[in-house]
């Protein structure tokens, strides 16, 4: 800077000309604002951590009169132009769009025999991007590199650097994009992290040697377009593991009894839960035992033996970090990891909103931290004593304990400003049509206001009532005081929603009790109460549940498997990839999900285990802090995993080739059928292909032997041939065939007997997404694109003459019938056998 002065004094005279034959050529108003701007100071050699920002003071410390001064480097164009409002002119704000360079994608691009130097490239598409930076640093001073304030925007940052070649160039930070912090981040810079840089380079590293030497191995042996991943693969080793759980499990009978009792104050009646025998816990494991309790019961005094009053308070849940806002995004609003990642990324970037311009909502979602800064913690606490009372404000801020493993690099999520809370911006997301990112800045909003909000206080009552030998007990609890729940509402948490799913499957009914709602009668010690009625009811512990997206985030944390900014890309690779599939929000693993899950197991049993991979994330973290060595842990992970590799190359099954012969003759030609693996898994096929090409869908009784699926048959004839159509499953669905394939190869999309109520020309059928999802659209797509996720009924509407309504399905609600138009509210509930918890899917 200082030599760039000293040139600028020593050519002033030729400039100064120069200037005065610009001046004579402006208009009056131009020539006032040149005068203005020749009578600064020049603050050229100010040190960096003096810079000002607002855009008055800004000209002052322009070395130039014309042309920017700083170059502010950020990832997302909608942040470039919420960060270039607050620092004004003088300053010129880009955006990467993410990553600018990444390892080759047509090789390894990692030598391994030097120290696995990587071999990163522009990223094909990025020239232009890096063109349009380049030609701005070399007309600034200084470049700020404000990617994300994480690892991965570390890598960003450090890649950008080595492209544009500024020697000064430095490192931004900031956690929210508000006037206060951007300005505050520029203000006070700092040189790239060298560490942080070297972790997120040597997770890029050991993927990339995982992935592209095992997915190989796939293609080779399983079918092409198979991926392995260090994280990926394990995700789907868990839900593969439960589902073998599942399929393992046995069910025990158990019992429960109730006592309908009547308090001596009269009507109404209330339960009690049998609890003990004879003082111990009791079990009742057949129904004999239970008839002869009943019968014994029948004649017993009821007698109040105890009852139990008490405070019961329950805490506000701690602000989000990214994993619990994914699973709470879950089970409140049923948003998939990555839908929430994508409405997050987007409020903490900015949105419109009107006068005020593109506006940031949320301070950054990628983090693991419950910690919350001083001016936050004091405007919220101020905003609860304005709007809710000194009743609902604790004496002190209420402060979270982040877990162990915690990098803490920012803040908690939470709004970047209480001036926004949602009744007022909720107007602008309707005018984007983005009600659903409406609902997460709720969401949002309110986790952080009640996390600073007194506990809820309920007053709960218990009795232990005798009868002869059996205590029963009876529980109730009334909410007193609201607390945080005035915000927050009563739904589980997702730790709590994980142990009440486990109690369950366990037959732990006790639990119940604890959350019992509603008053009791009164009862005293003593009191004598009149039996209405013994209720007894037969019960079957049941398997693990499946994984949701929300139990499968909080299991990867708990495990300390990547990391929860990975999860959301985690979760949609295993769908896409076809390894796994959600049905009724569950994740199932496929037939392929299944086999390639076994073949990695058993030749990578170190490499896939659960153990290793998060003892590979705490060496990333050590990396991070200066503690470990990227390049010994790469020649620690390396030497192992290259004779694994080899091992496997020789020693794993060749199923693309493989045929198991069975004793099934093919009815076609007479050769015997076999069993081959395809892109919908395991088929029958005859053994004499390819000069008989009969194949058959099978499937596996009890005892394990083959039962062919015979195809299904219609009444309705080929229109080419003649011969009956029947259905067939292909990767898209099921489908109408024509029985004389392949003479005839007529196929065409099963009707659902509903009319396309659009172009009133086709028929609905179902169909099948490029990810598993089931829904139904017009046969004449692409000529027609009506689509419904919900399953159509051949029904007009009784209010408005809808020609259709919607079968739906709600967790809360079970299976109900709604017309599909959003101005009319009719609805109807439908009545479901006992065990069935969804509608079919066919």
């Amino acid at each position: 800077m200082a030599t760039r002065k000293k040139k600028a004094d020593e050519t002033g005279t030729e400039a100064e000309e120069t200037a005065a034959k610009k001046k004579a050529k402006r208009p009056a108003a131009k020539k006032a604002a040149a005068k203005k701007k020749s009578a600064t100071k020049r603050k050229g050699s100010a040190s960096l951590a003096t810079v000002e920002v607002s855009a008055d003071e800004e000209e002052e410390a322009t070395p130039r009169g014309k042309g920017p001064h700083y170059l502010v480097v950020v990832e997302s164009p909608a942040k470039a132009k919420t960060i270039k409002k607050y620092l004004g002119t003088g300053y010129t704000v880009k955006a990467s769009v993410g990553h600018v360079k990444d390892l080759p994608k047509s090789k390894i691009g990692v030598d391994v025999e030097h120290d696995f130097q990587p071999e990163y490239q522009v990223i094909k598409g990025k020239e232009k991007v890096l063109n349009e930076l380049k030609k701005a640093a070399k007309a600034v001073d200084k470049v700020y590199l404000a990617t994300d304030p994480d690892r991965e925007g570390e890598a960003i940052a450090w890649h950008i650097f080595e492209e544009l070649g500024h020697k000064d160039s430095y490192r931004v930070l900031f956690n929210e994009i508000t006037k206060k912090a951007i300005q505050e981040a520029i203000a006070q810079p700092r040189h790239l992290n060298q560490e942080s840089y070297d972790s997120q380079q040597t997770r890029r590293i050991l993927d990339r040697l995982v992935g592209y030497q095992i997915s190989p191995l796939l293609w080779k042996k399983i079918r092409r377009g198979l991926s392995a991943g260090r994280v990926q693969s394990v995700a789907v080793r868990l839900i593969c593991e439960r589902e073998d759980e599942i399929k393992a499990f046995l069910p025990q009978e158990y019992w429960t009894l109730d006592a309908l009792l009547e308090g001596a104050s009269g009507p109404p009646p209330f339960k009690a839960k049998l609890s003990k025998i004879d003082g111990k816990k009791v079990e009742l494991k057949d129904r004999e035992t239970t008839d002869a309790l009943v019968a014994e019961l029948q004649g017993a005094e009821f007698t109040v033996a105890k009852v139990d009053r008490r405070e019961r308070r329950r805490n506000a849940p701690a602000p989000f970090i990214t994993s619990k806002l994914q699973q709470e995004a879950a089970n409140r609003l049923h948003f998939t990891a990555k839908k929430t990642m994508t409405l997050a990324q987007r409020l903490y970037e900015g949105i419109p909103m009107g006068e005020e311009g593109q506006t940031a909502l949320i301070t950054y979602m990628r983090t693991d931290s419950t910690r919350l800064s001083d001016d936050a913690v004091k405007q919220v606490r101020e905003f609860i004593g304005n709007q809710y009372g000194g009743d609902f404000l604790p004496e002190e801020p209420v402060s979270y304990r982040s877990k162990k493993n915690a990098q803490d690099a920012h803040e908690a999520i939470r709004p970047v400003s209480l001036e926004y809370p949602p009744e007022r911006v909720r107007p602008f997301f309707e005018q984007m049509g983005e009600q659903d990112m409406f609902r997460l800045y709720e969401l949002i909003w309110n986790r952080f206001v009640a996390c600073q909000m007194k506990p809820a206080v309920y007053d709960q009552t218990s009795a232990d009532i005798a009868a002869g030998r059996a205590t029963f007990r009876a529980s109730g609890s009334t909410l007193k005081f609201a607390g945080y729940l005035r915000v927050y509402g009563a739904g589980l948490t997702p730790e709590e929603e994980a142990e009440k799913e486990k109690a369950k499957a366990a037959g732990d009914e006790a639990t119940d009790s604890d959350e019992a709602t509603g008053e009791l009668p009164p009862l005293n010690d003593g009191d004598k109460l009149r039996l209405q009625k013994l209720l007894n009811e037969q019960h079957f512990t049941q398997p693990p549940p499946r994984f949701s997206e929300a139990t499968l985030v909080k299991e990867l944390e708990e495990r300390g498997i990547g990391r929860p900014s990975t999860y959301a890309a985690i979760l949609s690779t295993i769908q896409d990839k076809k390894y796994v599939e959600k049905l009724e929000g569950r994740f199932r693993p496929t037939d392929l999900g299944v086999m390639t899950n076994e073949m990695l197991v058993k030749h990578f049993p170190k490499e896939m285990a659960v153990a290793f991979t998060a003892d590979l994330e705490e060496k990333l973290d050590q990396i991070s802090e200066g503690g470990a060595s990227w390049k010994a842990v790469l020649h620690d992970f390396y030497g192992p995993f290259k004779e694994t590799l080899e091992k496997a190359e020789a020693e794993m099954r060749d199923v693309k080739r493989e045929e198991i012969k069975t004793d099934i003759p093919c009815e076609k030609c007479g050769n015997p059928l076999v069993i081959k693996f395809g892109k919908m898994g395991h088929f029958l096929a005859c053994s004499n292909y390819p000069d008989c090409k009969n194949t058959k869908d099978f499937k596996r009784d009890a005892e394990g032997k083959i039962v062919i699926v015979e195809e299904e048959t219609t009444d309705e004839k080929c229109e080419n041939c003649g011969k009956p159509m029947v259905i067939k499953r292909g990767r898209f669905g099921r489908f109408l065939a024509c029985s004389g394939y392949p003479d005839c190869k007529t196929s065409k999309p099963i009707s659902i007997g509903v009319n396309c109520p659009e172009c009133k020309q086709g028929y609905l059928t179902e169909r099948r997404s490029g990810r598993g999802k089931i829904f139904f659209g017009c046969n004449r797509y692409p000529d027609c694109k009506f689509a419904a996720w919900d399953r159509p009924l051949a029904e007009a509407c009784p209010q408005c003459q809808s020609p259709y309504l919607l079968q739906k399905f709600s967790k809360r609600d079970g299976v109900y019938v709604a017309c599909p138009n959003k101005e009319c509210d009719y609805r109807r509930e439908v009545q479901q056998p006992a065990d069935a918890t969804a509608p079919s899917a066919a």
